[in-house]
């Protein structure tokens, strides 16, 4: 089990730190949901999950959390659809 609780505990410190990339909150939803599916899937494919599942949760914790963040607090910058 430790094997596996490192790494996630990594990339979920890193989705937060980029969840809030985007000036607008739509851009940060988008951000944010990428980033969590991704996550996501990484995490249920490395604990024996279902990858699709875990995209689906995590996309939608992400845009939750990037709609969430406000640009002034979070702003990594324009995002590299715009």
């Amino acid at each position: 089990m430790r094997r596996t609780t490192t790494p996630v505990i990594a990339l979920l410190g890193a989705a937060l730190l980029l969840v809030g990339c985007g000036y607008t909150a739509g851009d940060r939803a988008a951000s944010g949901g990428l980033i969590g599916a991704a996550g996501g899937a990484g995490i249920a494919a490395l604990t024996g999950g279902t990858p699709l599942v875990g995209a689906a949760i995590g996309g939608a914790a992400g845009a939750l959390g990037g709609a969430a963040t406000t640009g002034s607090g979070i702003n990594l910058g324009r995002p590299i659809w715009r």
